[in-house]
This record gives C-alpha cells, sequence and structure tokens, in this order.
C-alpha cells in the first residue's frame, strides 16, 4: 500500500499535537506530505459593516495562531506540508476534503471520549470514523 497524502486535522489540544507527531513518523516513512487542516466556526451572519469584517478578522488570526505550532514541528522535522483552514463543522469538513483531495489516510487526535459518549457529544472522531468513506482513519489518543 502506498501513502502519498496524509491529511492531519487539528484543533489545539494536546492530542492534535500528538496526532501530528505520527503524522510526522508516517510521512517521513512513506515520503509523503501531510495536509494540515483546522475547521472553525461559521462567520457571523447577522452582524453588518464594520462588525463582520472585524468577527472575520479575529476568527482568521485565531485560526492562524492555533495552526502555529503545529506548522513549526512539521517544519522542524522537514516534511512538505499544506495547510488548508476551512469554515464549518469539522466532522463533515474532514470527511470532504479526505474525498476531495484524495487522501490516503486521516491522522488525527481524540479527546478521549468512548465510542458510547461520542454518539451522545456527536465527537468529532466519532463523526469522522462514521462519515469518512475515502480513506482509512487513525485516531491517536
Amino acid at each position: 500500500m502506498k501513502f502519498d497524502i496524509f491529511l492531519n486535522p487539528v484543533d489545539g489540544s494536546d492530542h492534535s499535537r500528538r496526532s501530528t507527531e505520527y503524522a510526522i513518523t508516517f510521512a517521513k516513512q512513506f515520503k509523503a506530505r501531510i495536509i494540515l487542516l483546522h475547521c472553525h466556526n461559521h462567520f457571523p451572519v447577522v452582524l453588518s459593516e464594520p462588525y463582520y469584517q472585524q468577527a472575520m478578522d479575529e476568527i482568521i488570526t485565531d485560526s492562524q495562531l492555533l495552526i502555529q505550532p503545529y506548522e513549526t514541528l512539521l517544519e522542524t522535522a522537514g516534511v512538505e506540508y499544506e495547510i488548508r483552514i476551512l469554515e464549518g463543522l469539522p466532522g463533515s469538513s474532514i470527511a470532504k476534503i479526505a474525498e476531495k483531495e484524495a487522501i490516503d489516510m486521516v491522522i488525527m487526535g481524540s479527546r478521549g471520549v468512548s465510542d458510547f459518549q461520542g454518539l451522545f457529544l456527536g465527537s468529532v472522531a466519532h463523526q469522522v470514523l462514521h462519515k469518512c468513506n475515502a480513506c482509512p482513519v487513525f485516531i491517536v489518543k
């Protein structure tokens, strides 16, 4: 089996950091690249200018700050990577980008929610496991 592209969704948690470390290990082993993904909340639709633009700028700035430590990890490791920052619900967005980008494996963190709790809490890892049909999903705890 050949792996060329790994998708590594991150949310700022310790689990995400560990998933990035695993993604780096896999990328080095398979000489693959990583797509680092962060999904932020929807932009507010009830604000008018200039508040709408301020809210958008804050969300984008926060997303870029969240991504920065992961980008540093990838640069230090010398792994080829790209960054995607998307608006929307993470579970659905991760599955969609995995299909659109022809991802070979999703490597993501779990916040430690059990399957039973995940059904009620709607954990992102649980959603991705069920929605992502394009490739395998590797969950890091």
